[in-house]
């Protein structure tokens, strides 16, 4: 296997001095998904990197309120003085939104952004592959599934490569990167220079279950939604002992709700199933939860209630 440089382990996303990013540049990003996840990832290929960027998802409503999103976004950067008028237009006038996959057929780089599951994106995936040009750098956005069984069923798995962004995409700055068992040293090398373009900050994981951030985040997360459904104390009451007593942004179980108690449910099932670790198994009352359709700020009603 391809040793990998460990100056790119925890730094700022450069690209190594022996790689030329002008022999194979990258001009059009491909997105799947305008959920926000892949809203978030079209902005910042569009605004930071200067990419022209085709934004897909099946669902036409889904791509008109991404736009929606992104312009609203962008009139905030006008506002704050972070972007100029003629910035703005630039940007917008970057992207494509189509329904088709055939339309990522010119991509030189595509990024999955769709629901974490695993047959879903092993679809999404293998027509891509069918779709895309030879040497399109296909990347995914998953928080906790295997790359390499993504990059196992591709014409080119060497061209796979996780790219896990962290939830708000404009704001925060980490992207950790994954490398599958086939991944080449040019995949991630490109994929480092684009991160940096987008103004991200790279880390490097294992293609190991949860990788990095959600092997620590997620059974923080469920242990306490664990300690609530045992009665343990009061939500209001682990959010406060978690924020004034770790000094962190937000409690653990507003910080489920916004993340989506359906994508925690899904990585705890990843870490449980693969790791075959009691300490992983899914809170019940995680279960119900979804089960009840109440899966945080996206539909109104989490752990807490929502506009």
């Amino acid at each position: 296997m391809n040793r990998i440089p460990l100056r790119f382990v925890s730094t700022r996303c450069l690209p190594p001095r022996h790689y030329s990013t002008t022999n194979n540049p990258i001009q059009t990003v491909g997105v799947i998904g305008a959920g926000q996840m892949g809203n978030g990832i079209a902005l910042v290929a569009a605004m930071n990197a200067k990419k022209n960027v085709v934004l897909v998802d099946s669902n036409q409503k889904s791509l008109d309120n991404a736009m929606k999103f992104i312009d609203k976004l962008l009139v905030k950067y006008v506002s704050k003085q972070t972007l100029t008028q003629d910035d703005k237009e630039t940007t917008l006038s970057r992207f494509k939104t189509t329904t088709k996959l055939d339309d990522l057929a010119a991509s030189d780089f595509v990024i999955e952004a769709a629901t974490e599951n695993t047959a879903l994106k092993q679809t999404i995936f293998k027509n891509v592959s069918d779709i895309t040009k030879q040497g399109t750098i296909l990347a995914t956005n998953t928080s906790s599934i295997s790359i390499t069984l993504l990059g196992s069923i591709v014409k080119e798995p060497q061209n796979v490569i996780g790219m896990h962004f962290m939830n708000p995409v404009p704001v925060m700055k980490l992207v950790e990167v994954i490398r599958g068992l086939a991944t080449s040293n040019e995949t991630y090398e490109r994929t480092i220079d684009l991160a940096g373009q987008m103004n991200k900050t790279c880390t490097l994981s294992k293609d190991s279950p949860g990788f990095i951030a959600n092997r620590i985040l997620m059974p923080y997360i469920n242990e306490a939604i664990q300690t609530l459904h045992e009665g343990i104390a009061t939500k209001e009451d682990i959010d406060t002992t978690m924020k004034l007593g770790t000094n962190v942004p937000m409690g653990p179980l507003t910080l489920a709700d916004f993340i989506g108690l359906d994508t925690c449910l899904a990585i705890m099932k990843v870490l449980y199933n693969e790791f075959a670790d009691s300490k992983y198994r899914p809170s019940p009352l995680l279960v119900k939860m979804v089960e009840a359709g109440w899966l945080g700020k996206k539909s109104g009603r989490g752990f807490y209630q929502y506009e």
